[in-house]
C-alpha cells in the first residue's frame, strides 16, 4: 500500500497536508472526494465488517508501530514528530510508544475481553453453550481539540474490539492523527486494518459531515465536555450507543497523619503542575479531614510553598488567552474578597502563575485549572453527603493516611462517585487495562454474543468459529531456529516475561530449559483444554486419572492438572509412581474411568495390575502424550482392557506448548494444528525451502502467543506431512500429521534406517505388541545394532530377527556385507531405558561415541 503517510519527502507530506487532509481506508483524500465517499459510508462499514478482522494482525501492526515510536532516530518517529508542536512531540511519541506495545495492549485484553474475546468458546466447557465478544459494527469517534495520543488511542480501542472506525478530528489540529494510522496500516501484516480506519479533518460546524459520519453507526464516542456531548447528541441514530468520555473532576484527600508530610506536599504540587491541570486526573480540590480552619490555613500556605519551587509552565501551555485568563482572574479575586468575610485565604505567585485558595466551605468547587486549586475541609463522616451531588463527575481521588485510612476510604468514595483510588503524587499513572470513567472502554466497543447448540451434535467442538473459518496470522519470517538457537534466547529473556521454568524430558539429550509468562502459560493451556474436548473428553461426566511424570521442572504432571482445572473435569492427580498396586486400587476406590499418561507407564500399570483392573472394568478411556500407541498395543487395549477411546492428549513440547490437538477423526499421527496460537511450515529434510503439498518434511512452527519472546521457524525436530482437505468433524484448522523423530532415521554401516520400520515389522509379521527400543554401539570389527523388544510369553528373537532381516533390505545388505552386526534382545519393559523426569521410552540409544 502506498500512502503520503509512509514517504519520507517531506515536500509531498506538506502537498498533502494542503490538499489531501483526510486518511480513508489506506490512502489520502481530499474534501471533495470525501464527500462523494461519505455518501456512500453504509455500504463501505457493510463490506469492511464481512472481512474477518485477526486480532493478532492488530497487535503485530501496533507492536511493530510502538518500537518506532520510542526509536528518535527511526524514520517513522522522524516524520511522525513533525505533525506535533515541538513541546509535546517527544512526550506524545512515548506515550504512544509505550501504549501501543504487545504486552501492554495484550494485557488490556485479557483483563477487559479475557483471553480469546473474539472466538466462540465454551464459557463452561461442560455445557455447549458458545459466548464471545463480538464488535458492535461501525464506532465513530468524536475526539478533542489538540487531542494528542487520545485520537489514535480511541481508535485503536477500536480495532482491538475489532470495529469499522470513522474518527473527526478538530479542525485546529495538525494531521498527526491521519498520518499515525497511515503508518499503522502499512504495518498490518493481513492488510486489513486501512478498511477499518477513517480519519475525516473538519470543524463541528460541517453538520452534514458529521451526520454523514454518525448515521450508519453502532456507537459513538464522544471526547469532551457536556457541550461537546451535546453538540454530538443530535446526529447519534435511535439504540446506537453513545460513549461519553467527557471532563472529569478529581480530588486529593489527606488524613491527619499525612497533611503535614513533606513528601505528601510534593506530591501534591507535582500532581497539580504536570500537564498543568489539563488532565481529568489533575487535582482541582485538596480536601483535609478536619473541620479546623487554623490547619486549613496553614497547610494552604505549606503547599504555596511546594507550588512556587515547581519549574513555570511550558510556553505552548501559558500562552495568552483571554477567556481562560478571565475565568482564572475572576475566581481568585472573588475567593481575596471573601477573605474579609474569615471565608477564605488566598496564596498566589506573584506573576500570577499559580495560586492555592483556602475556603472553609466543603462544597466540591471546580477550579479553572492552570496551576489553580483549592483546599477545603472535609471530615470522613461527611464525604458522601457532600460529593455525591457530583457524583457525575467524579473521577480520581488521591489518598493519603495509613494502610487502614486507604482502605476504609476508598469504599466511602466509591460510595461518593468517585471511581479510581490512588495515591499522592501518581494521580497521572495508569496501568494497562485500567478502567476509564468505570467502565472498560473495549467492552464499551463490544457485544456479548452466544450460540446455544445441540449437545449431541456438539459435544466435541470446542470452538464454533472453527467451524466457520480458518484463522490467518501474519506470515512468519526469518532463519530456521534450532534447539541451540531457542537455547540461547533463552538468556535474551527479560526475568519480568520469566515466569514460569520449565525442563524437557531430555529424550533427545540434556533436557532444554523452557520459560513461559503466566500469561501464556493459561492461553497455552485453555488451547490444550479445548483440544482435549475435540478428542472426546467429557468434562461433565468423565473421572480422571492424571498419571503423568512430575518433578524435576518437568512439565507433563502440572500442565495437565492445570487443564483438567480449566475444563473443570474431575480430577486425582496421582502422577506416575513405582507402585502399580496402589496406583490401581485407587483407580478403582474412586471409580476412575479416564487415564491420563505416558503410553510406555500406562502399558506397564495395565499389565502388571491387569487381573485387577479388568475385574474392575471401568476404564473407557486412555488420552497419551509424549509417545505413541502402536496399531497392536491399541487392539489389546480395546480387546483384554475394554478401553474405548485411545487418543492423543496433544502434541506439542516443552518449549512452544501444545501445538495440536486430535479429534474424534483422527487416527494414527493425525492432529489439527492450534491455529489461533501457531503457524506451521513443512520443509525439506536438508534445505530450508517448503516440500511439495502432502510430501514428507520437517515440522517448523511458528507461535504467536509469547510475550518477550520470539520463537518463529523453530524446528521442532519431528518429521510430517500436511494432510489435505477438509476433516470429517467439521473443524477448518490445518492438519498434519507425525511420521516419527528426525533422530529415528538412523545412519548406520552407510545405510539410513528407520525405526519406525522395525515396530511395523515386529507386529505386522512378527506378531510382538510390546514396545521397541534401538541400540547403537561400535565394536572393534563393525557397528552393533541391538533390537530390545518387551518380553512375553510368546516372544521369540531369533524369529523376530528373521523378520527384520527378510523384511528390511537395506539392513540385510549391511549384515551381508559386513557392515554391521545384528541382534535381537528379550527383556522386561522395566530394563528399557527410559528418561528419568518423563518416563518417556528413549527409543534410540546411540552409544557409538
Amino acid at each position: 500500500m502506498t500512502t503520503t503517510g509512509t514517504t519520507t519527502d517531506d515536500t509531498k507530506n506538506e502537498d498533502a497536508a494542503s490538499t489531501a487532509p483526510h486518511y480513508w481506508q489506506g490512502s489520502f483524500i481530499s474534501d471533495d472526494e470525501a464527500a462523494d465517499r461519505l455518501r456512500d459510508w453504509p455500504a463501505a462499514v457493510e463490506a469492511a465488517l464481512a472481512a474477518p478482522l485477526e486480532t493478532e494482525n492488530v497487535l503485530a501492526a501496533c507492536d511493530a508501530l510502538a518500537q518506532s515510536l520510542l526509536d528518535p532516530a527511526h524514520p517513522v518517529h522522524v516524520r511522525l514528530v513533525a505533525h506535533l508542536p515541538e513541546t509535546e512531540g517527544p512526550a506524545v511519541m512515548a506515550e504512544l510508544g509505550h501504549a501501543l506495545g504487545r504486552r501492554e495492549l495484550t494485557r488490556k485484553l485479557r483483563r477487559e475481553l479475557g483471553v480469546a474475546p473474539d472466538r466462540l468458546n465454551r464459557p463452561d466447557p461442560r455445557e455447549s453453550v458458545y459466548e464471545a465478544w463480538a464488535p458492535v459494527g461501525l464506532v465513530s469517534h468524536i475526539a478533542p481539540g489538540n487531542s494528542g495520543g487520545v485520537a489514535p488511542l480511541s481508535i485503536v480501542e477500536g480495532l482491538l474490539a475489532g470495529n469499522v472506525n470513522i474518527l473527526k478530528t478538530s479542525s485546529a489540529d495538525t494531521l498527526f492523527t491521519q498520518h499515525l494510522m497511515a503508518e499503522l496500516c502499512a504495518l498490518d501484516p493481513g492488510g486489513t486494518l486501512a478498511e477499518r480506519v477513517v480519519v475525516l479533518h473538519f470543524p463541528s460546524s460541517r453538520q452534514e459531515w458529521l451526520r454523514l459520519m454518525c448515521a450508519p453507526a453502532d456507537a459513538v464516542a464522544v471526547w469532551g465536555g457536556e457541550e461537546a456531548v451535546e453538540g454530538i447528541a443530535p446526529y447519534v441514530p435511535k439504540g446506537c450507543r453513545l460513549v461519553e468520555w467527557g471532563h472529569r473532576i478529581s480530588l486529593a484527600y489527606l488524613t491527619a497523619d499525612a497533611w503535614s508530610d513533606p513528601t505528601v506536599l510534593e506530591g501534591i504540587a507535582d500532581d497539580v503542575c504536570r500537564y498543568e491541570q489539563q488532565a481529568c486526573s489533575s487535582p482541582q480540590v485538596v480536601y483535609l479531614d478536619t473541620e479546623d480552619a487554623c490547619e486549613l490555613f496553614a497547610f494552604a500556605e505549606r503547599l504555596s510553598d511546594a507550588l512556587a519551587s515547581r519549574p513555570p509552565a511550558d510556553v505552548a501551555v501559558a500562552e495568552a488567552d483571554p477567556a481562560r485568563d478571565a475565568e482564572v482572574t475572576t475566581t481568585e479575586l472573588v475567593a481575596r474578597l471573601e477573605e474579609h468575610l474569615g471565608l477564605t485565604r488566598v496564596f498566589a505567585a506573584r506573576d500570577g502563575s499559580w495560586r492555592v485558595m483556602a475556603d472553609t466551605r466543603s462544597a466540591l468547587t471546580a477550579s479553572p485549572l492552570h496551576r489553580s486549586v483549592w483546599v477545603k475541609p472535609l471530615p470522613r463522616e461527611r464525604i458522601v453527603a457532600t460529593l455525591r451531588p457530583m457524583r457525575r463527575y467524579l473521577q480520581t481521588a488521591a489518598v493519603a493516611g495509613g494502610r487502614t485510612d486507604l482502605a476504609e476510604l476508598s469504599r466511602t468514595l466509591f460510595t461518593a462517585g468517585a471511581t479510581r483510588v490512588t495515591v499522592i503524587g501518581a494521580m497521572h499513572a495508569s496501568y494497562a487495562g485500567e478502567p476509564h470513567d468505570g467502565v472498560y472502554a473495549l467492552q464499551r466497543y463490544s457485544r456479548r454474543v452466544a450460540v446455544q447448540a445441540d449437545p449431541a451434535d456438539f459435544a466435541t467442538t470446542a470452538c464454533l468459529d472453527d467451524l466457520a473459518r480458518p484463522v490467518s496470522l501474519p506470515v512468519p519470517s526469518g532463519p530456521l531456529l534450532g534447539k541451540e538457537d531457542v537455547r540461547e534466547r533463552n538468556s535474551w529473556v527479560a526475568l519480568a516475561d520469566a515466569e514460569l521454568y520449565f525442563h524437557s524430558g531430555g529424550s533427545t539429550g540434556e533436557p532444554a530449559l523452557s520459560l513461559f509468562s503466566y500469561e501464556d502459560y493459561d492461553t497455552q493451556m485453555r488451547a490444550a483444554a479445548r483440544g482435549l474436548l475435540a478428542a472426546g473428553y467429557d468434562p461433565a461426566s468423565d473421572r480422571t486419572a492424571n498419571l503423568f511424570y512430575c518433578g524435576g521442572m518437568y512439565g507433563g504432571f502440572i500442565s495437565f492438572f492445570s487443564v483438567l482445572e480449566r475444563l473443570g473435569g474431575v480430577q486425582l492427580p496421582l502422577a506416575a509412581g513405582a507402585d502399580h498396586r496402589a496406583t490401581a486400587r485407587t483407580l478403582i476406590e474412586h471409580g476412575a474411568d479416564t487415564l491420563f499418561g505416558m503410553p510406555s507407564y500406562l502399558w506397564q500399570l495395565l499389565h502388571a495390575e491387569g487381573d485387577a483392573l479388568r475385574a474392575y472394568g471401568g476404564l473407557r478411556k486412555i488420552f497419551y502424550g509424549g509417545e505413541h500407541f502402536t496399531p497392536e498395543q491399541r487392539r489389546v487395549l480395546r480387546e483384554e482392557f475394554g478401553i474405548q477411546v485411545v487418543r492423543s492428549i496433544t502434541y506439542g513440547s516443552t518449549d512452544l506448548g501444545p501445538l495440536g490437538y486430535q479429534c474424534v477423526h483422527g487416527e494414527g499421527g493425525v492432529h489439527h494444528l492450534h491455529a489461533d496460537l501457531h503457524s506451521l511450515e513443512v520443509v525439506d529434510p536438508a534445505e530450508d525451502r517448503p516440500v511439495p503439498p502432502g510430501a514428507t518434511g520437517r515440522l517448523v512452527f511458528s507461535t504467536h502467543a509469547r510475550r518477550g519472546q520470539d520463537l518463529a521457524r523453530y524446528v521442532i525436530g519431528d518429521l510430517g506431512r500436511e494432510v489435505p482437505g477438509r476433516c470429517p468433524c467439521g473443524s477448518l484448522a490445518p492438519r498434519f500429521e507425525l511420521l516419527g523423530r528426525v533422530g529415528d532415521v538412523m545412519r548406520v554401516a552407510t545405510y539410513f534406517l528407520d525405526r519406525r520400520r522395525f515396530v511395523s515389522l515386529a507386529e505386522e509379521r512378527g506378531g510382538h505388541r510390546g514396545e521397541v527400543q534401538i541400540l547403537l554401539e561400535r565394536t572393534p570389527a563393525r557397528e552393533r545394532l541391538t533390537v530390545r523388544v518387551e518380553r512375553a510369553d510368546d516372544t521369540d528373537p531369533a524369529r523376530l530377527c528373521e523378520v527384520f532381516l527378510s523384511g528390511y533390505p537395506e539392513l540385510r545388505t549391511a549384515v551381508e556385507e559386513e557392515l554391521l552386526e545384528l541382534a535381537v534382545e528379550a527383556v522386561d519393559g522395566a530394563a528399557l531405558e527410559r528418561v528419568p523426569s518423563s518416563g518417556k521410552l528413549r527409543a534410540v540409544i546411540d552409544a557409538r561415541g
